[in-house]
C-alpha cells in the first residue's frame, strides 16, 4: 500500500531561501525524507503533495482533504499568537484538516498553530529560546502508554528550534510530554475518528538541517546571547555538519551532548514511524 500524504509548509518561502542558501533544505521535501525513511513493512510507499500554506497556497481545484491518508505539519518562523492574516490562514486551515478527520502529525509551529485552532494558547516561552537539542523530555504517565513512544525511552533528547511554547491546551487535548524548558513537548487529540499528534521538537530534522539553520542565523542567535561570538556559531554548525557526515565523531558528539537519541535516525524519529503505523496505515483500508 502507498500512503497518500499530505505536508502542509507552513514556513514562509524568502526564510527557506536563506536555509536553502546555508546548505540545508525546504521543510515539504525535507519532511518528506524523513517520512519515507520510516516506511515499515505495512506500507510499500509515501507518495507526497507539499502545499505552500504560508505562501497562501490552497489546495488544487478538485482535490480535498479527504483525499489523504495523513497530514503532517512542519516548522515556520511565525508565531501563532500573532492575529495576521498569514497566520489565521493557517490556523484556519489546520482546524479544518482536524475536523476532517484524516490523521494529523505536526512539529513546532505544526503542534502550535493546531493547538491555537482546537482553542489552546500559544506564547514567547518566558524561559527563553530552545535551541539546537531539547534536553531530558520526560515522557508523562499518559506519554509512556500512548503508541505515539512505542519503542522511546521513558527521557530522551531531541533537536529543536523554538521560542514560543504552547501555554494553554484546548479541551481534550492529553500532555504525552515535557522537559524544563517547555512543560508541553508533546500532546495528542482524539476526538471520534479525529486524531491529532504533535511534538514541540523536530523528529524530521537531522544534524545537517540543523546545522543549516544555524548557519543561516549565526548573526541572530549571537545578538540573542546563544554564542559569544559569530564565528562561535558558524564553528557549531560546521561541526554539526561534521557529525551528520560521520557520525563515528565521537569527540563531536562527546563536546555537544549530542546523544544516541538524536545519532541513530530511527531512534530520532520512532515517533514518525508510529503514527504511519497506527493512524495512517488503518486509514488506508477504508
Amino acid at each position: 500500500m502507498t500512503a497518500n500524504i499530505l505536508i502542509v509548509d507552513g514556513a514562509p518561502s524568502e526564510s527557506q531561501d536563506l536555509l536553502v542558501a546555508s546548505g540545508g533544505r525546504r521543510h515539504g521535501p525535507n519532511y518528506a525524507a524523513a517520512l519515507q525513511s520510516q516506511i515499515a513493512e505495512h506500507l510499500r510507499g509515501i507518495e507526497v503533495f507539499v502545499l505552500a500554506a504560508a505562501d497562501g497556497a490552497d489546495l488544487p481545484q478538485g482535490m480535498q482533504l479527504s483525499d489523504f491518508d495523513g497530514i503532517a505539519w512542519t516548522g515556520s518562523p511565525l508565531n501563532a499568537y500573532h492575529d495576521t492574516p498569514q497566520v489565521k490562514r493557517q490556523v484556519d486551515f489546520a482546524r479544518a484538516a482536524f475536523q476532517s478527520g484524516v490523521p494529523c502529525f505536526g512539529s513546532c509551529w505544526g503542534l502550535q498553530v493546531m493547538m491555537v485552532a482546537l482553542g489552546g494558547k500559544v506564547r514567547l516561552n518566558p524561559k527563553g529560546a530552545e535551541m539546537g537539542v531539547a534536553r531530558s523530555i520526560v515522557l508523562t504517565e499518559a506519554g509512556r502508554a500512548h503508541p505515539m513512544y512505542d519503542g522511546k525511552p521513558a527521557v530522551f533528547d531531541a533537536l529543536c528550534v523554538h521560542q514560543d511554547e504552547v501555554c494553554d491546551l484546548p479541551d481534550g487535548a492529553v500532555l504525552l510530554a515535557g522537559n524544563s524548558v517547555s512543560d508541553v513537548q508533546a500532546v495528542s487529540v482524539h476526538d471520534g475518528d479525529r486524531s491529532y499528534w504533535g511534538v514541540q521538537y523536530h523528529p524530521e530534522y537531522d544534524l545537517l538541517q540543523m546545522g543549516a539553520m544555524f548557519k543561516r542565523s549565526a548573526k541572530r542567535m549571537t545578538d540573542r546571547g546563544l554564542f559569544k561570538t559569530q564565528a562561535e556559531a558558524e564553528t557549531f554548525a560546521t561541526d554539526l555538519r561534521a557529525l551528520h557526515d560521520d557520525p563515528s565523531r565521537w569527540d563531536l558528539a562527546w563536546r555537544y551532548g549530542i546523544s544516541a537519541d538524536i545519532l541513530e535516525p530511527d531512534r530520532h524519529r520512532r515517533e514518525f514511524a508510529n503514527w504511519l503505523r497506527v493512524e495512517v496505515a488503518p486509514r488506508m483500508g477504508k
